[in-house]
């Protein structure tokens, strides 16, 4: 996928989001910029864009979200491309595999796992500070023995700050072992329709410092509520 091309999916993520300040504040962040760098090369006040991002301001215009987008893209490019390279390598999408979704703005930990319904087997602690920016829904098994090891990168999307929702699961093990010998790791993981949680899968997770839910909320209700997010 071209610069370009992500620019205008950006844009239009936030053109149509129902809260289009949220949803600009949520890409700054995944850019690293600061509100003051974003502010200094757009020639505004800083507290015009904690404006935006707050929603106290009307919906910005085409015009200031090409010129916000495009500025993104410019830090991002004088610091190297850190965040561009990233997200072009993980655009590429086997959703034979997985799914994923990126969320409109971020959202918190503990906040994501009300809207699940679910309890938290490890690490609650570190709940208060993870901020998920989407998740990915997979099965267990046929990514542990059917998708090839060189797309396990991909399941991170553009960001590796998200869920990991694991279905088919029987003792949440594997899902962990895999998560272990993997370089990226993930925010969070979910254990969908599981009874009961392997020790050996808390104790990774207790390594790894990841979050472990569990939950049997319904799939496609789970689904419906965070796609909306």
């Amino acid at each position: 996928m071209t610069v370009e091309k992500l620019k205008s999916e950006v844009a239009g993520e936030i053109t149509l989001s129902q809260t289009p300040g949220s949803t600009m504040k949520k890409w700054r962040e995944i850019f690293a910029i600061t509100q003051a760098e974003l502010a200094g090369l757009l020639k505004i006040s800083p507290s015009t864009i904690s404006d935006y991002e707050g929603n106290r301001r009307k919906s910005p215009g085409s015009g200031v979200i090409k010129r916000f987008v495009n500025a993104l893209v410019q830090i991002d490019n004088e610091r190297g491309n850190p965040i561009l390279s990233k997200m072009q390598e993980g655009v590429a999408r086997t959703e034979e595999y997985f799914e994923l979704h990126e969320f409109a703005t971020s959202i918190a930990a503990v906040d994501f796992q009300k809207m699940i319904g679910a309890t938290v087997v490890a690490n609650e602690d570190l709940m208060k500070v993870k901020k998920l920016y989407g998740y990915t829904l997979m099965e267990s098994l046929k990514i542990i023995l059917e998708m090839p090891f060189n797309q396990f990168p991909k399941l991170y999307g553009s960001m590796s700050e998200r869920a990991f929702v694991f279905t088919q699961v029987s003792t949440g093990r594997s899902p962990m072992v895999v998560i272990r010998v993997t370089p990226m790791k993930p925010s969070v993981v979910v254990l969908h329709g599981i009874k009961e949680v392997d020790p050996l899968a808390v104790k990774i997770a207790e390594r790894e410092q990841i979050p472990v839910l569990a939950t049997n909320m319904d799939l496609a209700k789970m689904k419906d509520a965070l796609n909306k997010i």
